[in-house]
């Protein structure tokens, strides 16, 4: 009996050392988190440091972004103020976090919108989540994806700030704040961004091209002198929503996109709710002409017509002065809710009103073609990132590498933007260099997805298709990549280029039913690298071995 009793409490106290010894890691890195602060790093200043255990609640908001979760591995997060300009006195907030099971690799991650806040959901649910230092900054601002009226009266610091300052700034302070809190620097930078995170990934790779090894960008707002253009052009072409060329959302769902699908589903091969590239859809919305008598809730007027061939169509001012991109046909579900509300994207309005004109007094109705001409001239905060010559960050010297993705039915920014700064990236290599673009930038075009991942609209389910494949804004809205597997998961893809040189032909998405991970998989499909289009050669939809990118 007594020797039953020495060994229970010896297997009590060898659990009990266990529990000790697995604790041990963990305390170690919050010492370390508590104790760290950042030195000689020029203009940075150490605003806190928070050190959240494994499993434990991460719960950080702000007017941008937040996240809140409980299944985190160990990390630090440490928030730094950087000064901008000392001159002026300008200064960005950021963020910096630190995994204890750091995988040696260092990843950026961008904004959206006019958004001043760092990207936390991105940042754990992407970084921390696979092991990945992070950073990521408020660009210099507070404020939501939408608002502009930081910028003004005439705050050309922060704009400055914005269109690229703060970025490059944070990606600087966040690497020496990886070196000295690992002891080591990152084995490789990465950046990853969509919208305005696709700008800013531009951005760097164009003017900093030694920032980062490899960049992901989606839908990038990089042309931005021409966007918010654009989107108050169609606006104008379609408002006021009293008027008679107005399309109202009923018509964008019910009337609108039920005869695209008709006339355009089954040239993929395949009658699937989905039009798999939209370049082949020659869409007639004739063929919903209103009858004598006909209820106009089921049909469209000849006026609302001559609206929906501008949309579908590349957009040219008056004198003929291209603007932009057009609509796709297949994207009119999140059509109804891009730009045609009853008044135009306040992130445009405050573009002209903050940005360009400085005039809160600026309406949609003052706009003209002069507008486009003045943006291109003063080019706010430099935030264009158009220029086609990657060769520094391409060459032999750099080797750098860039995955672009584009949703077809995107409704914010035309998918016709990436195709075009593809375009010239394309002609500007074949015209001025030996080198093939394939060898480092690759288009990725994505059928049925919405601006940069799906959106839920007031009316349904928006962006219906194969679309979680481990972007932004993807995990942290509850469509997660299938794996983190390079063929599921383009974070990885971009890894396994830049570090084994064996580049994406193809990627796989994967749609969760209604969008959500929890319903379990619709089906799993490849993503086509640009000029290549998504067709079904038989077999099981649902498999990805029933489509080829032909």
């Amino acid at each position: 009996m007594l020797v039953s009793h020495q060994f229970t409490i010896w297997i009590r106290l060898l659990a009990a050392l266990y529990v000790v010894i697995n604790a041990l890691p963990g305390l170690a890195w919050q010492s370390a988190c508590s104790s760290f602060s950042p030195t000689d790093i020029d203009g940075v200043s150490l605003v806190a440091t928070t050190y959240y255990a494994a499993n434990t609640t991460v719960n950080v908001t702000n007017l941008y972004s937040s996240i809140d979760v409980d299944n985190l591995p160990g990390f630090c997060r440490v928030q730094v103020n950087i000064t901008t300009n000392a001159t002026a006195g300008s200064s960005c907030n950021t963020e910096v976090w630190l995994p204890d099971e750091w995988n040696g690799r260092y990843l950026a991650v961008g904004n959206g919108g006019l958004a001043g806040g760092a990207a936390v959901a991105d940042m754990g649910t992407i970084a921390v989540a696979q092991g990945y230092a992070s950073v990521s900054t408020d660009t210099g601002h507070s404020s939501s994806w939408i608002d502009g009226t930081w910028a003004g009266p005439h705050n050309d610091n922060a704009i400055v700030d914005f269109g690229w300052r703060a970025l490059h700034l944070s990606v600087a302070a966040g690497k020496e704040i990886v070196q000295q809190y690992y002891g080591k620097a990152q084995s490789y930078s990465y950046y990853m961004g969509c919208s305005t995170g696709g700008r800013q990934g531009l951005k760097e790779v164009q003017m900093f091209p030694d920032d980062f090894d490899g960049a992901i960008v989606g839908s990038p707002a990089n042309w931005m002198t021409h966007l918010a253009d654009w989107s108050i052009k169609m606006c104008l072409d379609m408002l006021p929503d009293n008027s008679s060329h107005f399309v109202g959302p009923s018509l964008w769902i019910d009337v609108i996109y039920p005869e695209v699908l008709r006339q355009c589903d089954a040239i993929d091969g395949l009658v699937d709710g989905i039009i798999n590239d939209p370049r082949y859809c020659l869409f007639r919305p004739e063929t919903l002409t209103c009858h004598p008598g006909q209820n106009t809730s089921t049909c469209l007027t000849i006026l609302q017509i001559e609206a929906l061939h501008k949309m579908y169509a590349d957009y040219y001012e008056t004198n003929q002065t291209w603007i932009f991109g057009p609509y796709y046909p297949g994207g009119e579900v999140a059509y109804a809710e891009g730009v045609y509300t009853s008044e135009p994207l306040q992130l445009n309005v405050d573009w002209f009103q903050y940005f360009v004109v400085n005039d809160t007094e600026w309406t949609i109705n003052d706009y003209d073609v002069s507008n486009v001409e003045l943006a291109d001239e003063i080019d706010p905060g430099q935030a264009n990132a158009i220029n086609p010559n990657l060769t520094a960050f391409a060459g032999s010297g750099h080797n750098g590498k860039v995955i672009h993705y584009v949703g077809w039915a995107d409704q914010l920014i035309s998918p016709g933007n990436s195709l075009h700064y593809y375009e010239t990236v394309h002609a500007f290599t074949q015209a001025y260099t030996e080198m093939d673009i394939d060898d480092y930038y690759r288009l990725f075009t994505i059928p049925g997805m919405n601006h940069c991942f799906n959106w839920l609209t007031a009316y349904t389910q928006g962006g219906y298709g194969a679309n979680a494949f481990g972007a932004v804004s993807q995990a942290a809205g509850g469509m997660p990549p299938l794996s983190n597997n390079p063929e599921y998961n383009i974070l990885s893809a971009l890894v396994q280029w830049v570090e084994e040189d064996v580049a994406p032909s193809s990627l796989s998405a994967v749609y969760y039913n209604d969008n959500n991970v929890e319903n379990g998989i619709g089906f799993i499909r490849p993503l086509c690298q640009y000029p290549l289009s998504l067709r079904y050669i038989g077999g099981d939809p649902t498999t990805p071995e029933a489509f080829a990118c032909v």
